[in-house]
């Protein structure tokens, strides 16, 4: 594990993080409209037969598409760089790693949440959630060496 999250530091990042993610889920929202928009218009062509194409217009969403793809690219490895963890882009979810009771865990955020109050275990996910507790703030250990 490379950075280890106290529950203050995860979140005293969430206002850059929570901006780079909602970015991000735009620009992954954005990227697939541009996709299904050239996989429609593939279908048309291959419905008719070949039809006449304005070779224009494909290009152009194609171009639209790389470029989204390059923000989005940009935007995920900026939020990765910080140690934070990008789970679902679909739902907006990021994981803060940290230690509780001796465990690697995550702390977990959803976009639109008001404050990281979840955390799950390493292999549960965001289905494992569960709220962050006296339990969980007395024996959390945040940055302490493993």
């Amino acid at each position: 594990m490379s950075k280890c999250f106290t529950l203050q530091e995860a979140a005293g990042l969430l206002p850059q993080v929570g901006t780079l993610l909602r970015e991000a889920v735009s620009l992954k929202s954005q990227h697939d409209e541009a996709d299904q928009a050239l996989q429609a218009l593939a279908q048309r062509i291959a419905l008719t037969g070949g039809m006449v194409v304005d070779r224009q217009t494909p290009l152009e969403i194609r171009n639209r598409r790389d470029q989204v793809a390059g923000r989005l690219k940009a935007a995920l490895e900026e939020i990765q760089s910080l140690g934070v963890l990008v789970k679902d882009l679909d739902i907006g979810l990021i994981d803060f790693p940290t230690r509780f009771r001796g465990q690697e865990v995550y702390l977990c955020w959803k976009m639109g949440e008001p404050e990281i109050g979840f955390w799950h275990g390493v292999h549960e996910g965001y289905a494992g959630r569960k709220p962050i507790d006296q339990d969980f703030l007395t024996h959390h250990e945040g940055d302490k060496p493993h």
